[in-house]
């Protein structure tokens, strides 16, 4: 599952919080999908008020604003460099994708063997510095994406390790990309276009984005990055050739969760992710002028296991016997029963709810409470006393479960997990850490047992999980943060990313994913809910389901 880029994008159990300005009347309510997947109250632009700020809080701002490097590929990035930086193609509400005109005009397969790809760049498209965007920025980012120099610390080199050459076509503005190998999912390659400038030399790459964006080319730009207001603000792109914005401004700030409902009722923001917090989602409806919002997105929720040599659950028949003992079901009901009612477990890492291809292959690794008592006897983890804590050679079987500091929905799936391991014998020790330091100080180095955030899938699903899945070699690692590989996935996704028929690439994939589960790499918990606090006035916003946020045409109607 992986961003909305090129590879899985993550996020903290409950982050991406989106909010606005404006007012309305009345209690929440929840309010049916108006459009396709998604439910944002669709307005025509041209009659929504001409300004205007939208006000998106954050739990911490991103630690680097690349999100093609390892440290920036998260969530929260993503949806930060959303209104600021290009891409081909962009998800469609129907969870498909579809052609980014506003930067690529057109995108076509014109040779399947070899497989060459020519795409037209929109002729009025130009980076923040007045630069034209050309075909040398799209062979930049495949020099940097490919793998080929591991001094790019990138997060996934899908699509880009397979092309042979970039070249120029008839103009600067034509790229004609030849594959060395079938890449079967291409239309997910370039969704985060950054400028050459960036992609030219290791170090601009790591380290160049990490206090603020640099060179950017979407409907704003960056007016100020306050790193002691912890505030992000955006403006207007005066260069900007597309439709005009209806919002003046963009400002993203962090903001303790805890106060977000406060903040929407004192009219400081005017949305809020809802996720999985029962508190948010009954706190949205006692608050006047308020809707809830909901559509299924490409995001859920799940437990990672580190496998990694010398962690200790590197043995796949432990990591078994404790998967067994977790109840998905009861976790689901718990953390969204209550604004979800039909709320069940997530039954596939690649595909998402919803979409044509999705399968539930959890009865792979079903719960069942006895056989994991049964297996962990076997395999000498054994109790002193009933109900005591299991041990081998005077190790206690005490896993630790990171989990960042401050999120209740972390919190309530790893004390939750804490309880049903406990019944098996399994201690389970809950180490909450700074949430700024969540990913690149425990999870992207394997500083875990156990952890939990959530995978945002994306309309090419199957070439973005594979580096979710890959082999790890020394820093290589993708997005595989418990290290754990099994030859089997490596093969079935080569052989799906070079199948151009989607059906039997779907077939592969659900192949794929039954090893996945086999192998215990990391436990589906449940889907997001995509439910979100809105305030009334906001128009063409709110819970985009499986298509994207459009920031163009985001705005506030007149009353």
């Amino acid at each position: 599952m992986s961003l909305v880029v090129v590879a899985a994008l993550l996020v903290v159990a409950a982050a991406l919080l989106l909010a606005g300005c404006g007012g309305g009347d009345g209690g929440a309510r929840l309010v049916a999908p108006q459009r396709g997947n998604q439910d944002i109250n669709p307005h025509d632009p041209a009659t929504l008020r001409d300004g205007g700020d939208l006000r998106i809080p954050l739990d911490n701002l991103p630690t680097n604003y690349n999100y093609n490097t390892i440290d920036g590929h998260e969530g929260q990035t993503h949806e930060v460099l959303s209104p600021l930086m290009p891409r081909a193609f962009k998800d469609a509400p129907d969870g498909g994708v579809v052609l980014d005109t506003d930067f690529v005009t057109s995108a076509e397969l014109v040779s399947p063997s070899p497989q060459v790809v020519r795409y037209h760049i929109n002729d009025r498209a130009v980076w923040s510095t007045g630069r034209p965007i050309t075909w040398e920025d799209f062979a930049a980012q495949v020099t940097a994406n490919s793998g080929a120099n591991p001094a790019y610390l990138i997060a996934d080199k899908s699509g880009y390790q397979d092309i042979a050459k970039v070249e120029r076509g008839a103009t600067d503005k034509d790229v004609v990309v030849t594959f060395r190998k079938t890449f079967a999912e291409w239309q997910g390659l370039f969704y985060g276009l950054y400028p050459k400038e960036t992609d030219a030399t290791p170090e601009a790459f790591n380290t160049g984005w990490i206090s603020q964006p640099q060179i950017t080319a979407g409907p704003f730009k960056v007016g100020t990055v306050d790193q002691t207001a912890k505030t992000i603000t955006m403006v207007r792109n005066e260069r900007w050739w597309g439709d005009r914005p209806r919002l003046d401004r963009v400002i993203f700030t962090v903001t303790d969760r805890n106060a977000l409902a406060d903040r929407l009722a004192n009219n400081e923001i005017d949305l809020y992710e809802i996720g999985s917090s029962i508190d948010l989602f009954r706190r949205a409806q006692g608050i006047p002028g308020v809707q809830v919002r909901q559509a299924t997105p490409k995001q859920f929720s799940h437990i990672t296991f580190n496998g990694a040599p010398g962690a200790i659950l590197a043995d796949l028949k432990l990591r078994l016997a404790i998967a067994k003992g977790i109840d998905r079901a009861a976790i689901a009901r718990r953390l969204i029963g209550g604004i979800v009612p039909t709320a069940v477990p997530m039954g596939n890492h690649i595909y998402p709810v919803g979409s044509k291809d999705y399968r539930d292959n959890s009865d792979v690794l079903a719960y069942d409470q006895a056989a994991a008592n049964r297996e962990l006897d076997a395999l000498g983890w054994t109790r002193s006393a009933p109900g005591g804590v299991r041990a081998k050679n005077g190790q206690p079987l005490r896993p630790r479960f990171v989990v960042p500091a401050g999120n209740p929905i972390s919190d309530a799936v790893s004390k939750t997990t804490l309880d049903q391991l406990a019944q098996i014998g399994v201690q389970v020790e809950i180490d909450a850490v700074p949430t700024g330091q969540f990913f690149s100080n425990f999870v992207n180095v394997g500083n875990f047992d156990l952890t939990s955030f959530q995978w945002i899938q994306t309309s090419v699903p199957f070439s973005n999980s594979v580096g979710n899945y890959q082999e790890t070699k020394g820093t290589d690692i993708g997005n595989n943060f418990g290290r754990i590989y099994d030859p089997r996935i490596g093969a079935l996704f080569a052989q799906g990313l070079a199948e151009l028929d989607d059906a039997k690439r779907a077939d592969i994939g659900n192949q794929a994913d039954r090893v996945i589960w086999e192998e215990v790499h990391d436990v589906p918990l449940y889907p997001q809910t995509g439910a979100f606090a809105v305030r009334a006035t906001v128009a063409n916003f709110g819970a985009k389901g499986l298509g994207d946020w459009d920031f163009v045409h985001a705005g506030f109607t007149q009353s």
